[in-house]
């Protein structure tokens, strides 16, 4: 049976078939292939070996179930099955590219999603043989198959790690008598400590099988543990009795607590009394004689804890905390992700009893996709959503940065467990974090101070912060919404008809990753621009009757830059109040008590001054309108996806938008480069927010902000006139 390797595919070698790949954006522009999956195979496994091929042989099914699932959801991305043999099933087929030493080191059974899906929550203590026969190649196979065990742990478990001789001997002193979490940190620490072992001495396996049962139990009844599995690891080259007395005195006959020897050696002279202790504690017994052996081996006690699970028929839905995907390579910029995923088993009559897991399916999910079902609009412009997993860690928050380095594509260590501690830093007893960890619902309010401008400046805003759990997921949500902004909105009527001409303007934009119209569900759809998509889906939504509504009321705005740049004026005066959509002759809002600021007096040089204009609303639409041609930009990124902190994002609104509402409206910010191109040159940002007033003379929102770029010099100044005061700076 001939199967499409992803290492060996398009190469004229066995398992090297003809695989037809395009490229495809909506797979970060690698080539795929849509019709077909491909398999990978860890490099120290054969790829032929006959379990690999049956498993790879009834598994071909599920390229019609992937091609499916993403005809029917085209926001789809990669969907896979990790087989508990270790082979990997990905759809779509892409080929896969070995390391600088010919070497593909991915195991599926490795992965946090795999790991969580296949097993429950488990207390683990790894005792470790360090007596004198231990001495030399068997010390370093045990090394390394503790540190292979500790892979196979994740955020949900607890750990502890006892060598013995004629003493115990805790790995880590100041853990003595207790488990911790199996968060990457701490495993990182224990791994540091594995180097210190050395052999001496005689190995009293009776006293560390004690010392085990006793801590579990100790542990086990402060509630802080895992509260589900319970094992025993034992690494040594032998056991010279069954040690039955100590196994009825602390596991019989309820057997909570697993047994799972690892032999280590060649020998098998002690074989027969360390398989009598895993199968009676329903464990299991592996000899491990080479380095070699040590990954394979290690696995096959995670089949045995999922054995519950799979008589049970438990299909439950595992979430995996954010994670960099491992196929953004060649030079794309990276991809933040979470997994969810379920255990698959047998459902053969004949093997139903014996719990027999043969994988785990999954499919990854961009965190960017949960961006967009939140509709920034409506948090405001400083809000922003949040969400962590049950450990504490963020799954996504505006102030979660990973990657760094030059063009941000180098990830940062332990970048995957970044606690909401660390960044709602403010919240010093840690009120917000425990309530979302324990899944409550509630609100909570602090002052906090959020840095933009890529930490050059500082906001101090009072926030409200709302949460709750998301059901079916170890994931809980928060909102922060600052005050002043956010609680109220201004809305208007205009038709359909009114609202379309204006949007339709060439110099009018939409955000980019905000959700207007939800076009998913019709793959011929998802290519739409956002004006074509709500052309196309309109209907009674809010957000899309808000834009609607903006594009009326700020298109004599652009006729107004329109006409200066036609009638190359001098001197120019706007004043909002102005516009025909908002006054009347009497210098009141068109809409019933509302009133406005007036706006701006800027004077420019006819050959230096105003490069650009541009506007902002609250619902993501912007106007730009060019006083130069674009070449002669100084700032060529500005408005650009390039300048990231200067554009509409799905977690943030621009910061020149942000400044300005902080401000009383009608005032100026004047942002200046801190580091500018030239000596003659600089480029500065002047924007004011336009703010609403309802008949109570309370703020609506900060609905507009309309901002300038200038280049100024010696010979051309920007000026500006506060509203209602004759004063100038």
């Amino acid at each position: 049976y001939e199967y499409f390797n992803a290492v060996l595919i398009n190469e004229d070698v066995e398992l090297g078939g003809k695989f037809v790949l395009q490229p495809n954006d909506h797979f970060n522009n690698r080539s795929v292939n849509l019709s077909l999956s491909v398999v990978q195979v860890p490099t120290n496994m054969y790829n032929k070996d006959s379990a690999i091929v049956n498993g790879v042989y009834w598994s071909e099914a599920l390229n019609k179930v992937f091609v499916d699932n993403f005809e029917r959801d085209p926001s789809l991305i990669w969907q896979y099955f990790g087989s508990a043999k270790g082979f990997f099933r990905q759809y779509p087929g892409i080929k896969w590219k070995p390391d600088d030493h010919g070497v593909i080191a991915f195991d599926c059974r490795n992965r946090k999603w795999y790991i969580q899906a296949a097993t429950s929550p488990k207390d683990v203590v790894i005792l470790v043989d360090v007596s004198g026969s231990m001495k030399g190649l068997r010390l370093t196979i045990a090394r390394q198959t503790v540190s292979s065990i500790l892979d196979t742990l994740g955020d949900d478990d607890f750990f502890n790690i006892i060598a013995y001789n004629e003493e115990l001997h805790y790995v880590e002193p100041c853990l003595n008598g207790t488990l911790v979490q199996a968060d990457v940190t701490n495993k990182d620490h224990f791994r540091e400590h594995l180097d210190k072992l050395f052999a001496q001495g005689i190995g009293m396996l009776d006293i560390a099988l004690t010392e085990a049962f006793n801590l579990l139990s100790d542990f086990n009844k402060t509630g802080r543990g895992s509260e589900c599995s319970q094992a025993i690891m034992l690494v040594t080259d032998g056991a010279v009795d069954t040690y039955d007395t100590i196994f009825e005195k602390y596991n019989w006959p309820e057997r909570k607590v697993r047994i799972f020897p690892y032999l280590i050696g060649r020998e098998s002279a002690f074989a027969d009394n360390l398989k009598w202790m895993a199968c009676a504690n329903k464990g299991y017994f592996t000899q491990i004689s080479t380095l070699a052996d040590v990954q394979e081996n290690v696995m096959e006690y995670l089949h045995v804890l999922s054995r519950p699970k799979v008589i049970d028929q438990e299909h439950d839905t595992v979430w995996t905390e954010a994670y960099i995907d491992s196929t953004s390579d060649d030079g794309q910029s990276p991809v933040l992700m979470t997994t969810v995923a379920m255990p698959v088993f047998s459902t053969k009559n004949e093997t139903r009893n014996r719990g027999i897991l043969l994988g785990v399916v999954g499919t990854d999910v961009p965190v960017s996709e949960l961006l967009k079902t939140i509709p920034k609009y409506k948090l405001g412009i400083h809000g922003y959503a949040f969400a962590i997993t049950n450990n504490g860690y963020i799954l996504t928050h505006p102030d979660l940065r990973p990657l760094y380095g030059d063009g941000k594509k180098r990830r940062k260590p332990n970048y995957s467990s970044v606690d909401l501690s660390e960044v709602e830093w403010e919240d010093k007893d840690d009120t917000l974090r425990n309530a979302m960890v324990n899944r409550k619902t509630g609100t909570f309010s602090m002052e906090v101070t959020k840095s933009v401008d890529k930490g050059k400046r500082v906001l101090v805003l009072h926030n409200d912060y709302y949460y709750t759990d998301i059901k079916g997921t170890p994931f809980s949500l928060g909102v922060a919404l600052s005050r002043g902004h956010g609680k109220y909105f201004f809305r208007g009527n205009v038709t359909v008809e009114e609202g379309l001409h204006d949007l339709e303007h060439p110099d009018v934009a939409l955000a980019d990753e905000w959700t207007y119209c939800n076009t998913d569900e019709h793959p011929k759809h998802r290519y739409l621009s956002q004006i074509e998509a709500i052309k196309m889906y309109l209907s009674d939504k809010e957000l899309i009757q808000e834009v609607l509504f903006d594009a009326v009321v700020t298109a004599p705005l652009e006729a107004y830059w329109t006409s200066l740049v036609l009638n190359k004026s001098e001197k120019y005066l706007c004043y909002l109040n102005s516009l025909s959509y908002f006054s009347d002759a009497n210098n009141t809002a068109a809409h019933k008590g509302s009133s406005v600021y007036k706006l701006v007096s800027i004077y420019r040089n006819s050959d230096k001054g105003v490069e650009i204009a541009y506007l902002g609303t609250r619902t993501g639409l912007s106007r730009i309108n060019l006083f130069v041609v674009p070449d002669e930009l100084t700032n060529l990124d500005f408005l650009t996806a390039e300048d990231k902190e200067g554009v509409f994002n799905a977690d943030h609104f621009p910061l020149w938008y942000k400044r300005a509402a902080e401000q009383v409206p009608g005032t100026f910010i004047y942002s200046l480069p801190f580091n500018s191109g030239s000596e003659n040159r600089s480029v500065v940002l002047a924007s004011t927010a336009i703010q609403l007033l309802d008949e109570r003379k309370s703020p609506i929102a900060a609905v507009f902000v309309v901002t300038s770029q200038a280049t100024c010099s010696e010979a051309a100044t920007v000026k500006y006139t506060k509203p209602y005061n004759s004063g100038q700076a």
